[in-house]
């Protein structure tokens, strides 16, 4: 790979005139650089700004994320996605609190043995806030590392990761760590893009590209193929009375753990309502909406419920359009009814409030 030891002088020029501005760039402390590190997770920069912004207000430092409760930190999240890894910051914290007095460790080996942290969420905390000269190998990196060597190893096997980031390693500017790493993940972010669709005319590193000068651009990163996502089939239920909707949370373990959501099942389990002790005053349909998670896909179709009574199972609860603004966490993937939601149809006129709020599907990831 020795096209690496050419590469930090043009791209951290490059990097130094084209970086995007953005606040845990301009304030790099290792409490902003580690919560936006992990906000980014499979998560884009423009969804991240907003996110990030409120969280910083809420909970400025670790200790107030420390003490946060849980259900204000979900709402916090809310959107994001992935929630665990909302909760592993948490955790995280408050192991600093405990092991470190608060003080964020300034070691790539304890930041790597926090919760939620890995290889390349150490490596990026260490260089950019500690100036340690260690290298933070995401999916970015690993495509314009195989492209620009030529590596047709498969980027989702611990070998080729491993050797890619030797390669850094050895390669990486002692002085100057915490850029090198930011200047390889912007140039993936905004250059070198995937599916086909690199801007080489404006890449840095195109007099060294193994790729561009071989035509196998669209060859590489080489990754095994994905396995087929199963689809559930699933019910929707909007359960309405006195203008509130009923919000149930789910177990602590598995998909979505701990948020709350619209009561839901698939639909091939029968009567969900009878089970439930809810007697329907009435009884409509409710749309239909798509969500996409890693590994399976929730084909969803909604029933308007209006209750009978207030009666509702243990654990559940009523929510008001302000409750479900500002105090529970309800995950994007039921985000095709939120308007309905929001609406609190406790009236058959209020229908025209919610129609327009329910597409035929929604795609996101949680």
């Amino acid at each position: 790979m020795h096209e690496l030891e050419q590469l930090p002088i043009p791209l951290l020029r490059w990097f130094r005139e084209n970086a995007r501005v953005l606040p845990w760039r301009s304030d790099p402390t290792p409490y902003h650089v580690w919560v936006s590190e992990i906000m980014l997770q499979q998560t884009r920069v423009a969804a991240v700004l907003e996110y990030y912004r409120r969280f910083m207000e809420a909970l400025p430092t670790v200790s107030d994320l420390a003490c946060a409760e849980e259900d204000k930190l979900l709402k916090l999240w809310q959107g994001l996605g992935y929630y665990n890894r909302a909760r592993n910051l948490q955790k995280a914290a408050r192991q600093i609190i405990e092991q470190f007095g608060g003080t964020f460790p300034g070691t790539y080996e304890a930041i790597r043995a926090l919760a939620g942290v890995g290889d390349y969420t150490a490596g990026a905390i260490a260089s950019i806030a500690f100036g340690i000269p260690v290298p933070a190998v995401d999916g970015n990196v690993l495509r314009v590392i195989s492209r620009i060597t030529g590596d047709r190893g498969d980027v989702q096997r611990p070998e080729t990761k491993a050797r890619i980031r030797q390669a850094l390693l050895e390669t990486m500017p002692r002085d100057f760590p915490g850029d090198y790493n930011q200047s390889l993940m912007e140039l993936g972010a905004t250059v070198c893009l995937p599916n086909g669709a690199p801007q080489c005319q404006r890449c840095p590193a195109a007099e060294l590209c193994t790729a561009l000068r071989e035509g196998t651009i669209g060859e590489l990163p080489v990754k095994s193929p994905k396995k087929a996502r199963r689809i559930e089939e699933r019910t929707v239920y909007l359960i309405f009375f006195d203008g509130k909707v009923a919000l149930r949370r789910r177990g602590a373990r598995g998909l979505l753990a701990g948020l709350w959501e619209y009561p839901n099942e698939l639909k091939c389990d029968g009567d969900a309502l009878s089970r439930w002790g809810i007697v329907p005053a009435g009884l409509e349909p409710g749309g239909t909406g798509k969500h996409i998670f890693s590994h399976i896909e929730w084909h969803m179709t909604a029933q308007i419920v209006r209750a009978a009574s207030d009666a509702l199972p243990e654990g559940w609860v009523w929510a008001g359009p302000l409750e479900l603004e500002e105090v529970y966490a309800v995950p994007n993937a039921f985000q095709a009814f939120a308007g309905a939601a929001r609406s609190g149809l406790s009236e058959p006129e209020q229908q025209s409030l919610w129609r327009p709020f329910i597409p035929g599907g929604v795609f996101a990831y949680d």
